[in-house]
């Protein structure tokens, strides 16, 4: 199975506590997963798949936690050269054109970085799903098993 790194984007904890979770579930499905608190390009490039969650916050940015390590990403453009992902958006719909921008803008870049896309980006909006593990644990088990 494969070995993931799960990266997340959280201003209040729930995309951190679920990037927790998923990497439980990942692990029950025989995946060798680690959540990257603090995330470097060392450790981007060592996982053999990606998995971003990440809130978004002010008009559709990613969160201050994660922002550095995208603008890295950025300024350095590691390719990817096929390396699968896959990315959880968490918003809220009643912002409108900002809705999910954090994980749109990462769905974006890793397809930019030439990833290969595990699944189209998994959009939970919180005016319909007030636990996120409710929809993104069954997304989960479906994507990577």
């Amino acid at each position: 199975m494969a070995q993931i790194g799960i990266y997340y984007g959280s201003v209040y904890g729930n995309a951190q506590q679920l990037a927790e979770d998923v990497q439980e579930v990942l692990e029950e499905l025989g995946h060798r997963a680690h959540v990257h608190h603090e995330p470097d390009l060392a450790g981007f490039r060592e996982v053999e798949e990606l998995l971003f969650i990440s809130s978004t916050t002010g008009q559709g940015d990613i969160p201050p936690n994660l922002e550095p390590f995208v603008l890295e990403l950025e300024s350095t453009f590691p390719l990817l050269k096929g390396k699968p992902f896959a990315v959880v958006g968490l918003g809220d719909s009643s912002y409108g054109e900002t809705y999910c921008g954090a994980g749109r803008r990462l769905f974006a870049l890793l397809e930019e970085l030439q990833g290969e896309a595990r699944a189209p980006l998994l959009k939970v909006d919180a005016c319909e799903t007030l636990d996120p593990q409710d929809e993104v644990l069954p997304w989960l088990r479906e994507v990577y098993s």
